[in-house]
């Protein structure tokens, strides 16, 4: 099995999938053809929006690519605490000149119609966040030809993973960067994720499917490290971000490394879903007083972020970074996943030589 997901790239990189725009064609296509495995993300796009953009994609590369969804979510929000956040922001959507968004948009992000189009249209990879898709599921992606992945963040996590069929599990840190995908979210747990390093460990020892680490990885020697610590390859979001391929906004690009976002934390103020982000004002604000309430919540803020952005206003967006994000570095992403392969040569054949990596 882990040889099946090797031979889906040359390097073992992994382009993060992010969703907002973010991970366009043009991207997962640099990074595949570059030796990488390149991925779009579905989320927040319709059934034919996904379609489109696979389609640009296989127009751009014959490589092999993955496609990420999300998974529908169950009904636990407080309708009360969404409606106090909402009135708490009404000063936001004065001062932006628009109205907040309706919390009541939907639930599942058309995960059905997503899935069809990946049944009826088979790409090489398919990963799921925030939970585990129905065995049935993972069945039918593997009789059409991809191989699947799913979000964990801890060791039990994982376990559930396997035993639902999943091809490889993507062991994801508190480090990194946006939503984590923790398949029930339980607010008394905010803050409680394990450190990659130490997730890869523990989850080497439950499971036998491949392992792919995720996390503030943003060097070619973190990769030689979670490979040391028994990953088969890493996920790199934040460090994809910064890229010229990126779909992200300029001003998320430039706050990466401006010295006036000095640091990050897990946040559920855009969202209602622990996501982490560049501590801005709007984080500061509003992240103590956001409910556990996801998607409403991302829904209520949508118009919010939009005429931040349009406004180049970094304080009123959602500027999601993992905890490596001063290490970006503004590049073609294929001259990055160049860059990362030779670091990790050189971070095995140092390990190798001290006699630390046999």
């Amino acid at each position: 099995m882990s040889s099946a997901l090797t031979g889906l790239f040359r390097h073992p990189i992994v382009q993060a999938p992010m969703a907002g725009g973010v991970s366009v064609p043009r991207l997962a296509a640099a990074v595949s053809e570059a030796g990488g495995l390149g991925f779009l993300a579905a989320g927040y796009k319709t059934a034919d929006g996904l379609y489109q953009e696979i389609k640009q994609l296989r127009g751009l590369t014959g490589l092999p690519f993955g496609v990420n969804l999300f998974m529908p979510q169950p009904e636990y929000a407080d309708p009360a605490a969404v409606e106090v956040y909402a009135h708490q922001l009404a000063g936001e959507a004065t001062w932006y000149e628009t109205e907040l968004g309706d919390p009541d948009s939907g639930r599942d992000d058309g995960y059905d119609a997503k899935l069809a189009v990946l049944l009826d249209n088979p790409v090489p990879a398919a990963s799921f966040h925030f939970g585990i898709p129905s065995s049935e599921t993972l069945e039918s992606l593997r009789r059409a030809g991809t191989f699947t992945l799913v979000t964990a963040t801890t060791p039990e996590e994982a376990l559930a993973v396997q035993y639902a069929g999943a091809d490889a599990v993507i062991a994801q840190g508190v480090e990194a960067g946006g939503h984590q995908g923790t398949h029930r979210d339980l607010p008394e747990q905010d803050g409680s994720g394990l450190g990659l390093l130490s997730l890869v460990a523990q989850i080497r020892e439950t499971v036998t499917i491949p392992i792919v680490a995720a996390g503030g990885i943003m060097r070619g020697s973190q990769i030689a490290a979670v490979l040391a610590a028994g990953a088969s390859a890493a996920q790199l979001g934040t460090a994809f971000l910064a890229t010229h391929e990126s779909g992200a906004h300029d001003v998320h690009k430039q706050a990466l490394t401006d010295p006036l976002y000095a640091r990050t934390e897990l946040t559920r103020a855009f969202s209602g879903r622990p996501a982490r982000g560049l501590v801005n004002r709007f984080l500061r604000e509003h992240g103590p007083y956001a409910p556990a309430a996801y998607p409403e919540v991302h829904h209520l803020t949508a118009p919010l972020r939009k005429a931040a952005a349009k406004a180049k206003d970094p304080q009123g967006m959602a500027l999601w970074a993992g905890q490596g994000h001063r290490m970006a570095r503004e590049v073609p992403a294929g001259q990055l996943v160049e860059i990362l392969a030779a670091e990790l040569d050189v971070a095995r054949t140092a390990l190798s030589d001290t006699g630390d990596l046999r």
